[in-house]
């Protein structure tokens, strides 16, 4: 699976379990650790474990596997780690207080997905 295609799929995957505000930035010529960030909020610890462990279900199905998950237990901030994409569960708290976008959006690295081309089309 190429890296476009697997950031795209972590992100429908937590569209489709309710997720709020994702976002997905080409980071690859920001940072030398990953070519994707996947960012997305939670409305509380417990969801935020379920959307881990939905993204890890359906993602696992195409034999990849993160190679390191950190903050499960808490639920506030998870990040789970796909070498080519790097993805980022918040509680809605921690998302606003450390506001990663912030750090890492070049104003041209944002990555359009379906769902918000279909939001747009309806306005």
């Amino acid at each position: 699976m190429q890296e476009l295609e697997l950031a795209k799929k972590i992100a429908q995957h937590l569209y489709d379990r309710k997720a709020q505000d994702i976002l997905v930035l080409k980071v690859d010529h920001l940072m030398i650790l990953t070519d994707y960030l996947v960012i997305a909020t939670g409305t509380n610890p417990q969801h935020t474990k379920a959307l881990k462990e939905y993204v890890d279900q359906e993602i696992g199905k195409f034999g990849i596997s993160p190679r390191h998950i950190e903050g499960h237990n808490e639920g506030r901030w998870i990040v789970m780690d796909y070498l080519s994409a790097i993805v980022h569960i918040f509680s809605p708290e921690d998302r606003d207080f450390y506001r990663l976008e912030r750090l890492w959006t070049d104003d041209s690295n944002h990555v359009v997905l379906p769902f918000e081309e279909e939001s747009q089309g309806q306005d």
